[in-house]
């Protein structure tokens, strides 16, 4: 992968396939978070498709027009509702598998500034299975953690081309898939609770309003600024489409400046959408938009 300081011209969207969750966000937006013990009232509740491995192939297929899950989702009218959504936005899901469990659920509570508090119910989630799913030589894959270790491990073992975790939520990682992994996304809090990272061969870490940076062998190498925003409606899904919005752009060709700057962008449109699964513009609308702050002064 290229860390020059010029970005050669994109390659044709590349295919991504997520391994992950799948869920169905039951939303409580209000002007504020409770704190322990305490009720808020005036709240508005709103059900969407949710889960960071659905969030992020949905955003893969927002980007680049087309992407593919490998999950399960329960044999309710959830997983129903899920599968359409994501099909719908351009995700292929035949390897998405229909669990005996429910639906994996999460409880989500956003105050009026776009902060939440998140409670995960794994359901179908942890019937993830690889069985039957190939993958292609030229097939980056991304995975999270919010479906067993193990099954993130085997997608490792079988990945012929780019593999990626982000490593979210943070959480002890095998060793093996450690060192199996091209690249792995965190936020700032996971960077600082999953020690083992400082040693691994290339990380990005985001940092929120100070935007985000990646690392190799431990030394930044490269830095992007936030994009600015006023208007946040929420941040659920931001991160997600940060991650494959920077897995789609190093993939494309782009060095790691302009990567990052691309992924700052796509999660910055991300947060003005109420949705955890946002609008987007297409990959290559990110990549000419931030072209020219890429460059070196």
């Amino acid at each position: 992968m290229s860390t020059s300081l010029q970005s050669p011209a994109p390659k044709l969207a590349p295919t991504l396939t997520v391994v992950g969750s799948i869920n169905l966000d039951i939303t409580a937006t209000a002007n504020r978070l409770p704190s322990p013990g305490e009720t808020v009232g005036g709240g508005v509740l709103r059900q969407q498709p949710g889960g960071k491995g659905a969030n992020q192939a949905v955003a893969a297929a927002r980007l680049t027009g087309h992407s593919r899950m490998v999950g399960a989702v329960g044999q309710d009218d959830a997983g129903a509702s899920l599968l359409s959504a994501m099909s719908a936005a351009g995700v292929e899901v035949q390897d998405v598998s229909r669990a005996e469990a429910a639906t994996g659920t999460a409880l989500v509570l956003v105050d009026g500034g776009g902060e939440n508090q998140i409670v995960v119910c794994p359901g179908a989630n942890a019937s993830v299975s690889l069985e039957g799913v190939t993958f292609a030589d030229d097939e980056a894959v991304l995975c999270q953690l919010e479906v067993d270790q193990e099954v993130v491990l085997e997608a490792a073992r079988q990945t012929k081309g780019f593999f990626v975790l982000n490593a979210a939520p943070a959480a002890p990682i095998i060793p093996e898939l450690l060192e199996r992994c091209d690249l792995v996304i965190v936020n700032e809090t996971e960077y600082q609770l999953i020690p083992a990272l400082r040693d691994a061969p290339l990380v990005a870490v985001t940092y929120g309003g100070e935007g985000s940076a990646i690392f190799v062998d431990g030394e930044r190498v490269a830095g992007a600024p936030a994009v600015r925003v006023t208007d946040i409606a929420n941040t659920i899904g931001a991160g997600d489409a940060f991650c494959a919005a920077l897995v789609l752009a190093l993939q494309s060709g782009l060095e790691y400046t302009h990567a990052l700057s691309v992924a700052n962008a796509v999660g910055a449109d991300a947060v003005r959408d109420s949705s955890s699964q946002p609008a987007l513009q297409p990959l290559e609308h990110y990549v000419e938009a931030t072209r020219t702050a890429a460059q070196p002064a």
